[in-house]
């Protein structure tokens, strides 16, 4: 049975960001996983993805999350079991940008972003792209983010390879809500 390609790569994600041992699979330090014994493991459990498959899911994925090299696979970001990506700080630009659903917000300006169950808090640098996130929990709101003065008080962020924005945390003293101008 074929499916389609947006849900082999919420698949995918399910087993390169959060379960891997689902399809018997165990990931390397940094997430990376042989393609082949990634395609095998799927066959073997009865999700069978082809290699062409797999490869348009990596390229025609509109949040581009996951990378092809050297014949490995992994998720970009967004990982709840750990891994290493070997992330180099950069310097932010001043503004971002988080999207989250309306029901959040208050415990949110209240204590700040927090990974909850990944390893990182995800920034956008983009309005519509935070909203377009925060809109899959709920009625949407945007949050931004002093990145500028958090990088000059130390805070690490760091560029993933599909463009999204990583830090630790995010305290609640460097948000603010985005009003519409």
């Amino acid at each position: 049975m074929k499916r389609s390609l947006s849900k082999t790569s919420r698949f995918l994600s399910l087993i390169l960001r959060h379960k891997p041992e689902r399809v018997g699979l165990e990931l390397d330090d940094g997430g990376w996983i042989e393609v082949s014994a990634l395609l095998d493991a799927l066959d073997a459990h009865g999700s069978p993805v082809s290699q062409q498959q797999l490869e348009r899911v990596v390229e025609q994925n509109d949040k581009q999350r996951f990378t092809i090299r050297d014949g490995k696979i992994r998720a970009n970001q967004g990982h709840s079991v750990s891994v290493e990506l070997n992330l180099v700080p950069r310097a932010p630009p001043d503004q971002l940008f988080h999207g989250t659903a309306s029901r959040s917000m208050a415990a949110i300006l209240e204590h700040g972003l927090k990974p909850m169950r990944r390893q990182h808090v995800h920034l956008s640098w983009e309005i519509a792209v935070a909203r377009n996130v925060g809109s899959r929990h709920g009625r949407p709101e945007v949050l931004v983010v002093d990145a500028a003065r958090m990088a000059a008080d130390g805070f690490r962020f760091f560029l993933s390879d599909n463009k999204v924005w990583l830090t630790d945390s995010v305290p609640s003293r460097y948000l603010r809500v985005y009003q519409d101008s």
